[in-house]
């Protein structure tokens, strides 16, 4: 049940944010019936949401947060909004957004349904989502002025550039050689995640470099009971990102999605908890694991 939960949560996450219809107007153009692309430009997109979502796409209503901090590498400010954002988001629920509600991540748990050859990618690949965010992100944006990042971004050219490129023959006329190297990027994630766990969510994404900073601090928490523990490895079987957090509840890799809680050994807390196994008065957990409750 909590697994559906996370689907439904993640299609919402997915649709909510680009609910704008009316950035695919229908327009008659040469006498033929077309789609007239727009993109909205109402108060919503002055917000900036907490997920990987192209501000670029015609159904969006809120502005990328990575996208909002490189606009402001680029003038030369303190994005004192954005970071803020990110900040209150990330010291509430870590990196639960990841987990739950990105559209890219959502998509790269799909792709790896396929039945084919599986991979698992090292450890270390962990620290270029860093330099990521620290290069192309904060770094080249400040000396070039241009937003680097959202040029590369796979996912605004599934929904930005794609979108608009289909639609727009104007936009069509511009295509460059940028325009093919994101297809190349785009190709690449979208064949990877079908063969390793989210592999861009991992390796790459700045959003998630920011929010896994706060995993170890912030209001809710993973908690792991090990006198209950069974030391099954289950827990890293069903987990997105290939971890197990019978070893690192905190773990800044760990997205949240709390599919690992269906076991009686992990349970989602706050810092509030100081014990949340304690046994409640007249009661108590008996032992068991993820390998007994997935048996059942």
């Amino acid at each position: 049940m909590k697994f559906l939960k996370r689907r439904i949560f993640q299609a919402l996450g997915t649709f909510l944010p680009n609910s704008y219809l009316q950035g695919f107007s229908l327009a008659i153009v040469d006498g033929a019936l077309k789609v007239s692309p727009a993109l909205y430009q109402g108060s919503l997109k002055s917000v900036c949401s907490p997920l990987l979502n192209c501000y670029a796409c015609p159904s969006a209503l809120f502005s990328c947060p990575i996208g909002t901090l490189q606009h402001f590498m680029v003038t030369g400010n303190f994005p004192f909004y954005g970071a803020g954002t990110l900040t209150l988001v990330g010291a509430s629920v870590g990196r639960m957004t990841c987990g739950t509600l990105c559209p890219f991540g959502f998509l790269q748990d799909l792709l790896y349904k396929f039945r084919t050859w599986k991979v698992q990618i090292p450890v270390w690949t962990r620290y270029i989502r860093y330099v990521v965010l620290a290069v192309l992100v904060f770094l080249i944006p400040y000396i070039t002025h241009e937003n680097w990042f959202s040029k590369l971004c796979p996912m605004g050219t599934l929904i930005g550039g794609l979108t608009w490129v289909t639609f727009d023959l104007n936009v069509r006329s511009m295509i460059r050689y940028l325009f093919w190297v994101k297809i190349g990027i785009l190709l690449f994630f979208v064949t990877t995640s079908i063969m390793v766990k989210r592999p861009f969510c991992r390796a790459i994404c700045p959003l998630g470099a920011i929010f896994s900073v706060f995993n170890k601090s912030s209001f809710l928490q993973l908690a792991w009971n090990p006198d209950t523990c069974t030391k099954c490895g289950k827990c890293r079987k069903i987990c997105p990102v290939d971890i197990r957090p019978d070893r690192n509840p905190t773990n800044p890799d760990c997205l949240r999605c709390l599919d690992c809680t269906r076991c009686p050994s992990l349970k989602l807390t706050t810092v509030l908890h100081k014990n949340p196994f304690a046994a409640p008065a007249g009661g108590g957990h008996g032992p068991g694991g993820l390998e007994e409750v997935l048996s059942r």
